[in-house]
């Protein structure tokens, strides 16, 4: 009796289970469905930053984050300098202020913007980034110009709200600068001093701000 051959429908009746894909694996995939951007990149190296520090932002890393090969980075970079670079800028760019917590910050009343401000200053996330920045605009040109613009529209956001609560605009440049200069030193200093509590920011903007004249 001639052997029955098994119909092509009898073979689909038993698929073999597919094999498991890690989620690593999974999301490189949904990236290789689109070219990875410049933005993707300077996100990536921002995340290696702040999970394990400016040391582990390498080619590799950043490849091995992403899911892709060193082809993909060179495609956009001619180096991790290059890149370190882009990242700073995007950082400190004005199209960046949403997310470093800005964007609307003058519909507040000025007071809380103040208080606002002070809360973005010092969270962990945000003094981590801007300390590697400013480490990298000592020896590059270009991300030095760009902290010096983040330096300057915040001082101005500054200047602004001190003349909404009634400063001259020479008071208030004056009072600006020193609060500048006091965040500055924070981002330097905050891993040597005590981490400033709410009461001790809200206390600092009262002294700041206030119009009694010392005996």
């Amino acid at each position: 009796m001639p052997t029955r051959k098994a119909t092509m429908t009898e073979g689909a009746s038993n698929p073999r289970p597919p094999a498991p894909v890690s989620k690593r694996k999974a999301a490189a995939a949904g990236r290789a469905a689109r070219r990875l951007g410049v933005e993707d990149w300077t996100t990536a190296a921002l995340t290696v930053l702040l999970r394990d520090g400016v040391a582990a932002i390498t080619i590799a890393k950043l490849c091995d984050e992403l899911g892709v090969t060193k082809g993909s980075f060179y495609w956009h970079f001619d180096g991790i300098d290059q890149l370190l670079e882009t990242t700073a800028q995007f950082w400190c760019a004005d199209q960046n202020d949403a997310a470093r917590g800005f964007h609307g910050l003058e519909e507040l009343p000025p007071q809380q913007r103040l208080a606002r401000m002070g809360e973005l200053l010092t969270a962990e996330r945000v003094w981590q980034v801007e300390l590697a920045v400013r480490d990298w605009a000592r020896t590059n040109a270009k991300v030095a110009e760009a902290v010096k613009a983040l330096d300057q529209r915040i001082f101005h956001a500054l200047s602004d709200t001190l003349v909404d609560m009634g400063f001259s605009a020479e008071q208030a440049e004056m009072r600006a600068g020193l609060m500048c200069f006091a965040g500055i030193g924070f981002v330097h200093g905050n891993q040597n001093l005590p981490v400033p509590t709410e009461d001790q920011r809200r206390e600092f903007f009262r002294f700041i701000t206030s119009k009694e004249t010392p005996h």
